[in-house]
């Protein structure tokens, strides 16, 4: 079992999610798997990457992440 969490970021604003990355690539045990920019994206990663959490935005274009979830 590893220490490290491993994070998924999904957000529409590209801006943010590169202010997140910055802010978790920070801490020793966070590693960003993938990132998308709406939850049909999400959905078509994230079994290949296989996050333990997934930040999403609820309020996106295409694929919510309410949908998503």
């Amino acid at each position: 079992m590893s220490d490290t969490i491993r994070v998924f970021l999904c957000d529409d604003h590209t801006l943010f999610r590169q202010g997140m990355r910055k802010l978790l690539e920070l801490e020793r045990d966070i590693e960003i798997v993938g990132e998308a920019g709406n939850g049909q994206e999400m959905l078509n990663i994230i079994k290949k990457v296989g996050p333990d959490i997934i930040m999403m935005d609820i309020n996106m274009p295409e694929v919510d992440g309410i949908a998503a979830t």
